[in-house]
């Protein structure tokens, strides 16, 4: 039974909960930055720059041989390397306004202008007289 009850304490932790659901957030939003990526970043940036297709840029070491049957093409494929930096900036720009955000929301606000502390008594005695002084002719 031990192992179990250490299981359950480990699992109830509230840091491990975060983590589980950041992962499941971060999942699901990379489906999103992959479709912003490919469908709505590049192609503009491709058209830019002469209807090149990134995902397809590739470095070809041995052709296909269309004599055979079997695809034997082998190649670099530098472009997916492109939009896979593209979706690496994209994602970290956003966890970055993310974590802006909290930790703007986690400081406390500054504190509110205090009333200047009472001077001490002898100072206060000090301003009396002086104020007296003042209003002699």
């Amino acid at each position: 039974m031990g192992i179990f009850s250490e299981f359950r304490e480990f699992i109830q932790r509230g840091n491990v909960v975060d983590l589980a659901v950041g992962v499941i957030i971060g999942a699901a939003f990379n489906d999103i930055v992959k479709v912003l990526v490919d469908q709505v970043v590049m192609p503009p940036i491709g058209m830019l720059l002469s209807g090149v297709d990134f995902s397809k840029l590739a470095w070809v070491l041995k052709p296909d041989d269309p004599a055979t049957e079997a695809s034997e093409l082998v190649a670099i494929q530098y472009g997916a390397l492109i939009n896979a930096g593209i979706k690496f900036l994209i994602v970290a720009w956003v966890v970055f306004l993310i974590v802006k955000a909290v930790n703007a929301m986690r400081r406390a606000p500054p504190p509110a202008d205090a009333a200047p502390a009472a001077p001490p008594p002898q100072e206060a005695l000090l301003m009396e007289i002086r104020d007296l002084l003042k209003g002699r002719p």
